[in-house]
């Protein structure tokens, strides 16, 4: 007798020799299975008691290296069937070809044809393979009467007494396989695996560009508006201290008072001159402190070293008072004054005139003392007054030529700060584009990983999946037929009328169902009768599985997604 595995086996080794063989092991077991609730327990129970020679498991029962070699789907005939049932099903049913759906607790829902055939159709619009799966109607524990079992029973021990459900199983098991290492190939070539990591690659990459160019444009501007503010400012405050030290210039001058000795005048000019000049000294380093600490505080609000500080301030050229000999015009003021004085003596004089002799006399002396007096204050005031205009003169030449270096000696050290901003800020800009540029080489190299992995992986779909799709078809040849549609089965004889009820006495609870729970169907002839399916289930020929779950490594991939269910 042939070895049905072997069988099953040669139909992919005649397409493709080295194909490896799935990695699960097909145990001689019925899983029992279905969604929360079903009564999956209750059937297991039951057919273990009416079939003791057969071995009934729930899902927890198998590990993910086995799968059963037939699978009872159970759900409830309180409600249609969900789209979690149906994957639920499918995980069920991955490496097992024979699949029975059983419609369970019909004792205690009358209208469980209905939940039957609603179920039937949502699984054959799941899947092209359970379209002709067949479907039983159970009641594993009823309330009252004994368990409808029989037609479940006798339908389960043909298809498991069929020769050739070892074969299909493992076909099942390779169409599984294939679609899975099909699938795996498709998905690499697309990159769907990498897609997520290359867009976050690009996003990075454009993160980057973005964020060096802002930074660039950013720390230009605001080094170029920190420096015009701190032309401004200083420019200002160099004004201010020469305008106020003018303005206290001024107010010395004008206090200068007469003194009768030259050599105390020219004291005083060279005592002012000295002061003036160390007051001009003290207003220049007012302004390098100043500008310094400006620019230390721009520096630091900017994130740069400040500029190194510059050295010792020189000092404005101021020129001397202009002092020079007044001979002539002291003459002059001597004859003006004289003059002025001998009238105010020829006044006084006619005051005594009239008088005795001697009160004429003392008249005259007294004339004359007054004229000289006049003379001399006349004389006096008038070099005063020369010494103020000359003086304030001088102090307006010095304000001046003051204001001039230290306007100079701001533009120099902002000029000069500038230069060495502009160049740490080009380093600083220098390094940080070079760290960017390592980012992005280490990011395109990347790239350029995934999409070298995403060509070779294109190159071997190119190369393996029409083989493997070769197999594939050569697989669902055997399990659906050449035209698409799976070898009929002797259909069972019909054991009774479906649909007819015990009677029920309306006092002790439900009703007990005396029942067969095979569901009427329509034949080819359009004849009523018992609907039996074979248990691969068909399509229209040119449908497919669905794709199945990706897979490294076929074996190891295998057992550990093997047929995993939940009762």
């Amino acid at each position: 007798m042939t070895d049905p595995i072997a069988a099953a086996d040669a139909v992919v080794a005649a397409v493709e020799p080295g194909l490896q063989p799935p990695g699960v092991q097909i145990r001689d077991a019925v899983l029992v299975t279905g969604p929360w609730l079903a009564g999956t327990t209750s059937v297991l129970t039951a057919l273990q008691e009416r079939l003791p020679d057969h071995t009934f498991v729930e899902a927890e029962a198998l590990s993910a290296a086995e799968a059963p070699s037939a699978v009872l789907f159970v759900v409830s005939a309180a409600a249609p069937i969900t789209e979690s049932d149906c994957a639920l099903l499918e995980l069920a049913a991955h490496y097992t070809d024979l699949v029975i759906g059983v419609v369970s607790k019909i004792d205690a829902h009358q209208d469980w044809r209905e939940v039957l055939e609603t179920n039937r159709a949502t699984v054959a619009g799941r899947s092209p393979r359970f379209a002709r799966m067949a479907w039983v109607g159970v009641a594993a524990a009823p309330d009252l009467g004994e368990p409808i079992l029989d037609d479940l029973v006798e339908l389960l021990s043909e298809r498991l007494a069929d020769p050739d459900v070892q074969r299909r199983n493992r076909l099942r098991a390779w169409e599984a396989r294939l679609g899975a290492v099909i699938a795996r190939h498709e998905a690499d070539a697309a990159g769907e695996d990498r897609r997520a990591r290359v867009q976050a690659l690009h996003a990075r990459r454009d993160e980057i560009l973005r964020e060096r160019r802002m930074a660039k444009s950013e720390r230009t501007i605001a080094l170029r508006s920190q420096l015009q503010q701190a032309r401004v400012q200083l420019a200002y405050f160099a004004r201010n201290r020469c305008t106020s030290v003018r303005a206290e210039w001024q107010e010395d001058v004008a206090e200068f008072n007469h003194l009768p000795w030259p050599s105390a005048r020219r004291r005083r000019l060279i005592e002012f001159e000295f002061y003036v000049r160390s007051r001009a000294g003290e207003v220049v380093n007012e302004v390098d402190d100043g500008i310094t600490t400006h620019l230390r505080d721009m520096a630091r609000e900017l994130d740069l070293p400040a500029p190194a500080e510059a050295g010792e301030p020189a000092g404005p050229e101021l020129p001397g008072p202009p002092l020079r000999s007044r001979q002539l015009e002291n003459r002059l003021m001597m004859l003006l004054g004289a003059g002025f004085g001998v009238g105010v003596a020829a006044a006084a004089s006619r005051l005594f005139s009239g008088l005795s002799p001697t009160l004429t006399a003392a008249g005259m002396v007294v004339g004359g003392l007054v004229a000289l007096a006049v003379t001399v204050w006349m004389v006096g005031l008038r070099n005063v007054l020369q010494e103020r205009a000359v003086l304030d003169r001088w102090v307006g030449e010095v304000a001046a030529a003051l204001r001039s270096t230290v306007e100079e000696l701001v533009a120099t050290r902002v000029l000069a700060a500038e230069r060495e901003l502009t160049a740490e800020l080009a380093n600083r800009e220098e390094e940080e584009g070079a760290a960017a540029a390592a980012q992005i080489a280490e990011i395109d190299a990347e790239l350029r990983e995934h999409a070298t992995a995403r060509a070779r992986a294109a190159a071997i779909r190119d190369s393996r999946v029409p083989i493997l799709q070769a197999a594939l078809d050569a697989v669902r040849a055997e399990l659906y037929g050449p035209d698409g549609s799976e070898p009929e089965t002797e259909e069972p004889e019909e054991t009774g009328e479906p649909g007819e009820a015990a009677e029920v006495d309306e006092t002790d609870g439900p009703a007990e169902v005396d029942e067969t729970g095979v569901t009427e169907g329509v034949t080819e002839e359009g004849t009523e009768g018992v609907t039996e399916v074979t248990d691969a289930g068909t399509g229209d020929g040119e449908a497919e599985p669905p794709a199945e779950p990706d897979i490294a490594e076929p074996d190891a991939e295998e057992r550990e997604n093997g047929p995993q269910t939940q009762v």
